[in-house]
């Protein structure tokens, strides 16, 4: 009697083992990439478990050109990225998929004590090429100016360069992989200066305005503000199954409408102006 219970759970353990991992292959994914974009894809994986008890979306960081070269080797089902796939050396764009989710204001954010509360892009753009060195010299403070720039490979730095920097590379400094480490270090460090996504923006720091334009959603709509990105989840091929499904629901109108905007993201239908990978704008 007792050999057939140890035979009966023996084999009640092997049939458990196998049905484990039928559910971690097929119900489960991973997406990985922009640290701009990873707050959202989190709660948005976190509504669809919600919805979908036993399918998962494992959300990780790591910055755009991680997420692009993992999905590209097949290590990941989704890269998220800032960037399009063109502006990336070493990406094979033929063979990705391009999904965009939302869109994402980028803003410099100073220490609230620097003494100054809009700047000129020339002079912003001085300040990251090591230019200028005082906050005294744009009007402020007599306070030695800290830049902390984000990692390369991160798209929230590859889209401010671009933008601000006209492609140069900003002038040697600290560099920070975290959007909330980099949010964290400007809050508590006098003088310092750096540039963040919208959703990270947080009275600890003082976003600064550009020419007298203010660093809001409407006017990224309308691309007054030119410091933005396409928040992209790229997929070798076509997406499938739980890949497929999941990204429908975050472009469903339930998500874009009562999620992306209550996050700090903009819909992208709320864009009144599109732009193309090299930053032309599209009529």
């Amino acid at each position: 009697m007792r050999k057939k219970i140890a035979l009966l759970l023996l084999s009640s353990f092997f049939l458990l083992a196998g049905c484990a991992k039928w559910i971690d292959k097929g119900q489960a994914i991973t997406a990985v990439g922009s640290s701009a974009l990873q707050p959202l894809v989190e709660t948005v994986g976190e509504e669809f478990q919600t919805k979908n008890p036993g399918k998962f979306i494992n959300v990780q960081g790591g910055g755009s050109g991680t997420g692009l070269s993992q999905v590209q080797s097949g290590a990941v089902e989704i890269g998220n990225s800032d960037l399009f796939a063109e502006e990336k050396s070493g990406i094979a764009v033929e063979n990705l998929v391009d999904h965009q989710v939302a869109v994402v204001g980028i803003a410099p954010i100073v220490n609230p004590k620097v003494g100054i509360k809009d700047i000129s892009l020339e002079d912003l753009r001085d300040i990251f090429l090591g230019k200028i060195t005082n906050w005294q010299e744009v009007g402020g403070n007599d306070v030695k100016i800290v830049l902390l720039n984000r990692a390369n490979g991160s798209g929230t730095r590859g889209t401010f360069e671009k933008w601000v920097l006209d492609g140069k590379t900003a002038a040697p400094a600290q560099e920070q992989d975290s959007t909330g480490m980099v949010r964290q270090i400007v809050a508590d460090t006098p003088g310092a200066i750096s540039y963040v996504a919208f959703s990270y923006i947080t009275d600890a720091v003082l976003p600064l305005s550009i020419n007298g334009v203010k660093p809001t959603d409407e006017n990224v709509t309308t691309n007054d503000w030119i410091i933005w990105s396409y928040e992209h989840m790229y997929t070798k091929g076509e997406p499938e199954e739980l890949t497929k499904e999941f990204l429908d629901f975050l472009l469903s109108d339930e998500v874009q409408e009562n999620i992306v905007g209550n996050l700090g993201y903009i819909p992208i239908s709320a864009m009144k102006v599109a732009r193309d990978w090299e930053g032309n704008l599209i009529d």
